[in-house]
């Protein structure tokens, strides 16, 4: 009987179930359900490497999968939440390059950014002003729309906090009325503050469509892969170029503080962000780990200060930050309201390894950067353990921890120009069909906005990676011979260069004569005859300039660049091309000058005196890498050239910047030799120019326009000279290999 009444029942609600299914009461869901945040390649159209072209016509917006998601759910979710996925911040949430960004733009003139013009009556913040700035004097720039691959709004967006002075009004609909607008496709916004009081969401207020977002305390589940980019949170105070060094002056061994663990800010006492911040008190030991906070911030914090309040602020009086923050090994960089914080990049620029303890923030540049060689990744959730994971960490890891945060403070975090540069160096990895910068490219010096992928993207065909690849330079070098006046005489000095050079053992098949002489090529019978080839090449415009273009006559990777009044010898030659296989990224040569800071007049001055001291070796007579050629050409701004074409003077000190600049290292002088400039001072035609005060003066000029465009001095002093071993000694001539130096 009882199995009877089971199965009676069991039928009973069978029945049931078909009919309320027939009726419609039960609606069963298809398997449709949109891609998971890192399930990318699931997109429909979704192909490897795809370009814009490959999806022919408009692209449709992805309002149907909202509506599909938002009408299947309707129960589950507040009318808010429900507004905002279809007309909040993240309407085009499903974004991708592939999907929403043309590429067809690109294809045109190359990787170019367009700045809308500022509009009347419109407020600008000084952070913003700098972003667009740095924009407006970097290469990509383009006054064209029609040219333009990228489009940055004039409107400030940085701030979208309501409550903040910075906030801009009626900002949809001002966006909306650009002409170029187009639902923001080929758009990229910065943002560095969304939402206000209480939930601080990251809803910026207006929808940005197809736009790209670069922004700063992005989340992971909005954050959109290979399409926003996170930036750091920085301050109003952050400097537009230049920007200081890290604080790591020497690597102390072993590479322990005073302090483990520190940190000093506010503490929340409700609201988001408040739960690890008011927990930070239970690790707090007063001697090594010193975490402090205070109440006393906000116009009511009285009102609804608790029982630690008093305490916690008469403590955290008792310390300097600064002091705290230059003598600790680790510092604690827990989220605030928002998820980042500007403990983060003050943590980078003092060589205090940032502890990271913001669950779900997506951090800076995390595209391209491994954070974990250079930071603690924490949890939240497990604070009290924090003190235990850090003394664990090895002496060794610590130092490789921290040399790691000032190669990335300086390469690209200690100014807003080098933030937006690498903004827009990721996007246009994204967008040229060139191959990407690899990993090691952009987590190893010099870093990626040094590192072009146009050049190149075999690391062996770069000056920085020989060691690391354990290879070594090709074992030749290409002269490139820099003329300006007529070949008049066999007695010439460029005749004398030209068979000197040729009868190295390194000189490979080619020697280049750039002529940028007014008078007609001489003929072929003019030029001694050599063991190897003579290119002529002449200049098309006849400007300084043109020494360093990236010729496709340069086989190799060495460059010995020579005026043609130089006086050096085959010997010399050699043991110049010897030192510079141990140093390929550097220049090696003869001829040094130094730079000096001149507090009278406040500004650089250059100097040409014989002293212990240089900062510079002139192109005159020095090997370099021939991917210095490029750089040259390519990454310095046109108005910088152009003034060097002008006054036809200052290549070679633009040169000994860059290359600085690119290494954060002194380039290295080969033997004392006086007699180049005695040499040099002797000679008539355009050799006269160093005698002339008005090409002195031209050069200090140079000196301060070049460092007011890098923002900083980048030159570095240095009093290491390389002589050949038993250079001088008193030793017999025959027991040394280049001897025929001490003899000039």
């Amino acid at each position: 009987m009882q199995a009877k009444k089971r199965y009676l029942i069991l039928f009973s609600a069978g029945a049931c179930l078909i009919l309320l299914f027939c009726f419609g009461g039960i609606q069963v869901p298809l398997s449709r359900r949109g891609p998971t945040r890192r399930d990318d390649r699931s997109l429909t159209g979704y192909r490897s490497g795809a370009q814009w072209r490959r999806f022919p016509g408009v692209v449709q917006p992805f309002s149907p999968w909202d509506q599909e998601e938002s009408d299947g759910y309707n129960g589950h979710i507040s009318p808010r939440q429900k507004r905002d996925a279809i007309t909040g911040v993240y309407s085009g949430k499903r974004c991708r390059m592939e999907s929403c960004f043309d590429f067809s733009l690109c294809e045109r003139n190359g990787f170019k950014v367009y700045v809308y013009p500022q509009q009347k009556g419109e407020k600008m913040s000084e952070s913003y002003q700098n972003i667009l700035s740095s924009i407006e004097g970097s290469r990509f720039y383009t006054s064209d729309p029609g040219q333009a691959c990228l489009f940055v709004l004039s409107l400030d967006t940085l701030d979208r906090d309501q409550l903040s002075p910075q906030y801009v009004h009626n900002l949809k609909a001002k966006i909306q009325s650009l002409p170029l607008w187009n639902g923001g496709k080929n758009h990229i916004i910065f943002n560095l503050y969304s939402g206000t009081w209480p939930d601080y969401t990251e809803d910026l207020g207006f929808d940005i469509g197809f736009a790209m977002l670069a922004k700063a305390s992005i989340s992971t589940e909005n954050f959109r892969p290979n399409f926003d980019v996170s930036i750091p949170l920085f301050s109003k105070d952050h400097p537009r170029t230049g920007g200081e060094r890290g604080y790591l002056k020497h690597n102390s061994i072993p590479p322990f503080r005073k302090y483990m663990l520190v940190f000093k800010g506010k503490r929340y006492l409700t609201g988001i962000g408040s739960d690890t911040r008011n927990a930070l008190y239970h690790v707090h030991n007063s001697e090594d780990v010193v975490l402090l906070t205070t109440c006393k911030h906000g116009k009511d914090w009285q009102k609804h200060k608790d029982a630690r309040c008093d305490k916690d602020n008469a403590e955290y009086d008792k310390y300097d930050y600064r002091e705290m923050l230059y003598n600790s090994t680790f510092c604690l960089v827990p989220r605030g309201r928002r998820l980042g914080s500007f403990r983060f990049l003050e943590a980078l620029q003092a060589a205090c390894v940032p502890v990271m303890l913001s669950n779900g923030w997506e951090l800076p540049f995390s595209e391209i950067i491994n954070w974990n060689t250079a930071a603690v990744i924490g949890d939240e959730r497990l604070l009290l353990q924090i003190p235990s994971t850090v003394r664990s960490i090895h002496q060794d890891k610590i130092l490789s921890l921290r040399q790691q945060t000032q190669f990335l403070w300086e390469a690209y975090f200690n100014s807003v120009e080098r933030i937006v540069l690498t903004t827009l160096e990721i996007i246009q990895d994204r967008v040229l069909q060139h191959p990407s910068r690899s990993s090691l490219m952009w987590n190893s010096l010099p870093g990626g906005l040094f590192t072009l992928p146009q050049y190149s993207t075999y690391l062996g065909d770069f000056p920085f990676y020989y060691a690391k690849l354990g290879i070594k330079p090709y074992s030749k070098f290409t002269a490139i011979i820099h003329v300006v006046t007529p070949l008049v005489s066999q007695s010439q000095p460029i005749i004398k260069l030209l068979v000197a050079v040729a009868k190295s053992q390194y000189c490979a098949q080619v020697i280049q004569i750039l002529w940028n002489c007014d008078k007609p090529l001489p003929a072929k019978h003019r030029w001694p005859a050599t063991s190897v080839p003579v290119i002529v090449i002449e200049g098309e415009s006849k400007v300084m300039s043109s020494r360093f273009l990236p010729y496709d006559t340069i086989p190799t990777d060495a460059v010995l660049s020579l005026d043609e009044d130089t006086v050096l010898s085959t010997t010399e030659v050699d043991f110049a091309f010897t030192v510079w296989q141990s140093f390929p990224d550097r220049i090696v040569g003869y001829p040094a000058r130094s730079h000096f800071w001149d507090s009278n007049k406040e500004r650089w001055g250059y100097t040409s005196k014989w002293t212990n001291d240089y900062s510079m070796v002139l192109t005159g007579a020095a090997i370099y890498h021939r991917y210095y050629h490029y750089l040259y050409t390519t990454y310095l701004p046109t108005s910088l050239k152009t003034m060097v074409d002008q006054i036809s003077n200052c290549e070679d000190i633009l040169m000994n910047f860059l290359v600085s600049s690119v290494t954060k290292l002194p380039p290295i002088k080969v033997t004392q030799k006086k007699q180049y400039k005695e040499t040099m001072m002797g000679q008539t035609s355009r050799a006269s120019r160093w005698a002339d005060p008005d090409h002195f003066a031209q050069r200090q000029t140079c000196m301060n326009k070049f460092a007011s465009w890098f923002g900083s001095m980048p030159l570095v002093h240095s009093q290491m000279r390389l002589d050949p071993v038993l250079f001088k000694d008193q030793v017999s001539i025959l027991r040394k290999k280049y001897r025929d130096i001490e003899r000039l």
